[in-house]
């Protein structure tokens, strides 16, 4: 997997005869009481020293992924546009910046539902994001959730189940990783013997999860069932050496991971 170019919101990778793209919508910053420990405890004067904190707090990037087949773009996540906070929504300029032509996305498949990789379906002036869409791929446990949101409803219908195993086309595979959200989805992208693992929420604050992947996050629906999904997930990469592509990684977000004893190392590209 090599860089090929790069910006202030975004880095671009060949994967055999795909084109890979991170794109940086932002940041979120948050307390550090979103962290849990086993038994949703949380850190008080036992934090770990290697968390690095901005202002006092935890500075998450906030990433989605584009896949080039030289024909059309898969995007998956969209960020938040201006559903959340001021320092998300770049979305747009990341994609224009890496020379991704919108209505060449004819395919939008989300991770899951949390309106940080949603809402960036509909730019601030209301306008589509993505005039092409033709298939747009929400986790089937999640579709409830999906059609709950308001601002998204002229989406409702056009929105189709996503599982495990799914096949979006030649290179791209759906793997269930529920935990985080109850239909988490993590995608498996190949070409040409190579492998990136789009993983979306597995990992909220690398400084400290692929350290001691038992350490959850406040907003995971079921702990216990996150903490094995990352773990899972985070064994099939290093015993596969796969590239991870994580959207809330510092961006760009991707690199291997490797095992070490009973914990991991992710080195950024």
């Amino acid at each position: 997997m090599e860089r090929i170019t790069a910006g202030d919101h975004h880095t671009s990778y060949k994967l055999g005869a795909l084109t890979i793209t991170s794109l940086r919508d932002g940041y979120v910053d948050m307390p550090i009481a979103r962290l849990r420990q086993p038994g949703n405890k949380m850190f008080g004067s036992d934090l770990p020293p290697q968390i690095h904190l901005v202002d006092g707090g935890l500075r998450l990037s906030v990433n989605a992924f584009a896949i080039d087949d030289g024909v059309t773009v898969t995007l998956i996540d969209t960020g938040a546009a201006n559903a959340w906070h001021p320092s998300m929504g770049f979305l747009p300029q990341a994609l224009q910046e890496a020379a991704v032509a919108v209505d060449r996305i004819r395919t939008v498949a989300f991770s899951h539902t949390h309106l940080d990789h949603i809402q960036g379906l509909i730019l601030p002036n209301g306008q589509d994001a993505f005039p092409q869409l033709s298939r747009l791929l929400v986790p089937k446990d999640e579709l409830g959730l999906f059609r709950s949101e308001e601002r998204l409803e002229r989406f409702h219908n056009q929105a189709v189940p996503l599982e495990g195993g799914q096949h979006l086309g030649t290179n791209i595979e759906a793997i269930a990783t529920p935990g985080h959200e109850i239909g988490h989805t993590c995608f498996r992208v190949s070409s040409n013997g190579e492998t990136v693992l789009i993983w979306g929420d597995l990992v909220h604050v690398p400084s400290l999860q692929f350290d001691r992947p038992e350490i959850c996050w406040e907003f995971d629906a079921d702990q216990e069932q996150a903490r094995e999904s990352r773990l899972r997930i985070m064994a099939l990469a290093a015993d596969n050496r796969y590239y991870i592509a994580g959207a809330h990684l510092d961006s760009p977000g991707v690199g291997p991971i490797f095992r070490l004893e009973n914990r991991f190392r992710f080195d950024p590209l």
